[in-house]
């Protein structure tokens, strides 16, 4: 970090011991020694690495509930470490960066990261941002399981398939899945998303967009030409959970071209 973000002696509010892990890589120790305090005293166990392979090592020996990742080590970059982190299974992923440029913000998400910071931040909005995200992988008990389309989602076990075959979704792709089965026909803006599934009221809203893409890969027969997370022109997305196949761009459809255009 550039410079302390946080006015002297302000320090998070301690928080009851609790057993999530949080796996913190960066090579800048000063950096690593901040994060990991507020973590620390918000109750977290932390666990720090320098690098990459150090960090792949250690993810292997403690299995984390969370990795806060820094976009530039040395040997191996972030977005590599994110590659092989969710080859070995689904978990949660807040990058930092100290790029401005959007197109690292963008391809960190593209490459699996639920969230990303960048630098200089205030560590207590990181610890913020990563109680948000590990909230959202906490089972939710009393909610149904929902179906529409031949995609089924089961939001006690975190589960979702297509035609019977498990998919293997982030943690925002899910939670975005489950909202729109949840919400059919209907349109909703970026920002509404933003905020209801990310439940921020304000953030770059690429995020939605690249969220949107990468489901769109996942759950649809022909992404290029999408049946279910239809783009509505002005607005946002829409899920029709019928399934309707594409055809010519009418009302309140909008055809696929155009949507490139609009970077949605």
């Amino acid at each position: 970090m550039d410079q302390p973000p946080d006015s002297p002696g302000t320090e998070p509010p301690p928080s009851t011991e609790n057993t999530t892990r949080v796996l913190v890589v960066d090579d800048d120790p000063t950096v690593a020694e901040v994060v990991s305090g507020y973590l620390e005293r918000a109750g977290y166990r932390v666990d720090r690495a320098a690098d990459g392979f150090v960090a792949l090592a250690r993810a292997a020996a403690h299995r984390p509930d969370l990795v806060v990742l820094d976009l530039m080590l040395p040997g191996m970059d972030g977005l590599e470490v994110c590659r092989r982190l969710r080859a070995q299974g689904p978990v949660p992923v807040i990058m930092l960066t100290a790029r401005g440029d959007e197109d690292d913000r963008i391809l960190g998400l593209e490459v699996g990261a639920d969230d990303y910071v960048t630098k200089p931040f205030s560590p207590r909005e990181l610890v913020l941002r990563v109680e948000s995200v590990l909230r959202r992988t906490r089972p939710v008990s009393a909610a149904r399981p929902l179906h529409a389309a031949g995609l089924a989602v089961d939001p006690s076990a975190r589960r979702a398939t297509k035609d019977g075959t498990e998919l293997a979704l982030t943690l925002r792709e899910f939670d975005l899945l489950a909202f729109f089965l949840r919400n059919p026909g209907r349109a909703y803006a970026r920002e509404d998303l933003m905020r209801e599934v990310w439940g921020w009221d304000f953030g770059d809203l690429s995020t939605v967009t690249v969220h949107v893409r990468r489901l769109r890969g996942k759950v649809e027969d022909d992404p290029a030409r999408p049946r279910l997370i239809q783009t509505v022109w002005g607005v946002g997305y829409r899920f029709d959970g019928t399934g309707p196949e594409s055809g010519p761009a009418g009302p309140g459809r909008e055809h696929p071209a155009t949507a490139k255009e609009t970077g949605w």
